[in-house]
């Protein structure tokens, strides 16, 4: 990626690796741009109709998307599910703060096997990580706060709960929730 033509790369965590992001030199030009924010509207849009929405050919906005997922500009193409299908009804953040024995790297290895937890954000301020969590009910939210403090090396906690959530932006329209009857144009 050039910046004001200094190359500059990018690194990124994923999964537990860390990936380089940007080091191909690729400059995004407007088409990419469209064809992100088209991709973020609709991930399960055709590359026919993703190249007629950015003027180009089917087979050219198919290259050009992998190009993009190459390069990282594109990090997952992924469903978005509403917990409560899956009978995860109590949604909650954790804030977390770790005992000063315990590495951010050891936390984050002791809860990626925890299920209930579905985002773990390592942020600046009074705690060191900012958890997402969905649970079944609310002593399935106390089992996993017991087990942060427990077996993750938690020194303190702090749990809300989350009684509502809007999606402002970009993510408004990707997650608006389609009205009965309503048909999907392709």
């Amino acid at each position: 990626m050039q910046v004001f033509g200094i190359r500059r790369n990018i690194w990124r965590r994923k999964q537990g690796a860390t990936h380089e992001i940007g080091s191909e030199n690729h400059c995004m030009d407007k088409i990419d741009r469209e064809i992100l924010r088209t991709l973020e509207l609709d991930g399960r849009c055709s590359f026919t109709d993703l190249g007629a929405a950015v003027h180009l050919s089917a087979n050219a906005a198919a290259e050009r998307v992998r190009r993009l997922l190459e390069s990282g500009a594109i990090v997952g193409i992924h469903a978005v599910v509403d917990p409560a299908a899956l009978g995860l009804t109590i949604e909650a953040q954790i804030d977390v703060k770790l005992r000063p024995t315990t590495t951010a790297d050891a936390f984050e290895r002791a809860i990626r096997d925890v299920a209930q937890v579905s985002t773990a954000t390592l942020v600046t301020g009074s705690f060191d990580y900012a958890l997402r969590v969905a649970c079944s009910d609310r002593a399935d939210l106390a089992a996993v706060t017991e087990m942060i403090r427990e077996r993750a090396g938690a020194q303190e906690t702090y749990s809300r709960i989350i009684l509502r959530e809007v999606h402002l932006g970009r993510a408004a329209a990707k997650r608006a929730p389609r009205r009965s009857g309503q048909a999907r144009r392709r």
